[in-house]
């Protein structure tokens, strides 16, 4: 039965439009050019993932970070300085991420214009905030939300500001998303309901195991099917 009134905290990342595929996808493109002489391309992804763990504690989310971890990851394997083409290479790489028309998951527009017909819609997104602007402007999306959150990091202390801000009863809030590691175990500890949407293409980063038992999450497998239970 559905419950009208509630605070729905949505994610933007991979759920509301795709996003790391597209990182997916240059580095595919980076590990087929680099051709390590010693090291398969699942070696080298695994010390590039290394590397941007490491540098998004320091510098945060967004091709930005990205850049500087190809950039690491090249003179790590190379061992001498990237050269001035190198550098050129891996500007081009990264820059379709910026330029890349945002791709809507399928079924988001209408399903945010329905739910927000009864229920409070706020946006809650991580990473730079001019990247995450502009993809947020491009999507058209902006204007079924009361209120838009750009944050650096979605943690517990996050989750208990938000509640705060916004004066919002954890028991009545949900956060919705993909992401284990942002969206719900840290919604969870700070007393909200959550929503997980799993996306495919999810960062590999932003996995972590959940509870089945934990009656507090919903399990959903399409954005769309959120009508239904709200």
């Amino acid at each position: 039965m559905r419950r009208e009134g509630q605070v729905l905290v949505f994610d933007a990342d991979d759920t509301l439009w795709e996003n790391n595929v597209l990182f997916e996808r240059v580095i595919d493109d980076f590990t087929h050019w680099l051709e390590h002489p010693t090291l398969d391309r699942t070696e080298i992804r695994a010390i590039l993932d290394d590397i941007q763990a490491a540098n998004a504690v320091t510098h945060g989310y967004g091709s930005k970070m990205f850049l500087r971890s190809l950039g690491e990851c090249l003179e790590r394997l190379r061992e001498r300085p990237a050269t001035a083409a190198e550098r050129r290479h891996l500007d081009e790489l990264v820059a379709a991420l910026v330029e890349h028309r945002v791709e809507l998951v399928p079924g988001v527009a209408e399903t945010l214009a329905d739910l927000g017909s009864r229920h409070d819609l706020l946006l809650l997104t991580k990473g730079d905030m001019d990247e995450q602007q502009r993809k947020l402007d491009v999507s058209g999306l902006a204007p079924h939300f009361r209120d838009i959150h750009i944050v650096a990091e979605k943690n517990l202390d996050t989750y208990r500001w938000l509640t705060r801000e916004h004066g919002l009863t954890p028991t009545t809030s949900w956060m919705i998303g993909n992401s284990p590691k942002s969206d719900i175990l840290p919604a969870r500890q700070a007393g909200m309901n959550a929503v997980f949407i799993p996306n495919d293409n999810t960062w590999a980063l932003e996995q972590s195991e959940l509870d089945p038992a934990d009656g507090g999450v919903l399990l959903l497998q399409r954005f769309s099917q959120l009508p239904d239970h709200f």
